[in-house]
């Protein structure tokens, strides 16, 4: 049973006036079979927290730890991170112009388990992810997410999680931009994923409605580059029905 450590992590950015402080000591643990959401206003530094744990060289780390299983992340690039289990669904995912996505799926499996799949095997594991997240075939033949519509951008990284398998995934604002049926597609996908009993998640979001169809074992509500409170999942109906405000004017 995998373990994600962030203890005292503080984080910077260079500004135009120089370095700007955005994460200022957070303290969170995230154990396999755990759901983690993370909840907070905008600009509060949850995307920077995901960043931060998937190696973004824009975000400098000032002080405190990461570590999965004992290994310390910070040490590591951020192909290293991914090699060790850490998986980063990104709120605006990339564009890759030239490269398929069978190929791009096919080459990130095989760098992460260190030799490729099967190919008779992979195509099949890759055609069963796509069709469970309501993406046709054609798809694994188009360029990495271009020419993808938001919903289709989300769901393929979905299909990235299921098929590389991470130790603990970190999805940021995976909600964002998704209509009521994309929604329901990727949250499917995040809960087959949570299923296996041993995967840890850390979901970043600014709403509830994800939660109606992920339910986290423990809500976190992040402002200021901290964490401001912790609960159950109660805690997210309570900030649904008030919202941020008694916290961003403590």
């Amino acid at each position: 049973m995998s373990t994600l450590e962030i203890k005292n992590l503080q984080v910077s950015v260079d500004t135009e006036d120089g370095p700007k402080e955005i994460l200022k000591g957070v303290d969170l643990t995230i154990r396999g079979g755990e759901t983690h959401a993370i909840m907070g206003p905008n600009g509060s530094g949850k995307s920077t927290l995901a960043y931060s744990i998937a190696g973004h060289p824009k975000y400098q780390v000032t002080g405190g730890t990461v570590t999965l299983d004992g290994a310390d992340v910070l040490a590591m690039t951020v192909d290293e991170r991914a090699r060790a289990g850490l998986f980063l669904a990104m709120q605006y995912p990339v564009e890759v112009p030239g490269v398929s996505v069978a190929n791009f799926l096919r080459t990130a499996k095989t760098a992460i388990d260190g030799e490729a799949p099967k190919l008779r095997t992979w195509v099949k594991d890759v055609n069963g992810a796509m069709e469970q997240m309501k993406l046709d075939a054609s798809f694994s033949q188009r360029s990495v997410n271009e020419g993808f519509s938001g919903g289709e951008k989300k769901r393929h990284e979905i299909v990235q999680l299921e098929l590389l398998n991470p130790k603990v995934a970190v999805l940021d604002e995976t909600d964002s931009g998704l209509d009521i049926d994309a929604l329901k597609i990727v949250s499917e996908g995040v809960n087959r994923y949570v299923e296996q009993g041993d995967r840890g998640v850390l979901l970043i979001t600014h709403y509830t409605r994800i939660l109606r169809y992920i339910k986290p074992d423990f809500v976190h509500v992040f402002v200021d580059g901290r964490i401001a409170e912790e609960g159950g999942p109660e805690l997210a109906e309570q900030l649904e029905a008030e919202g941020y405000e008694r916290y961003v004017n403590a």
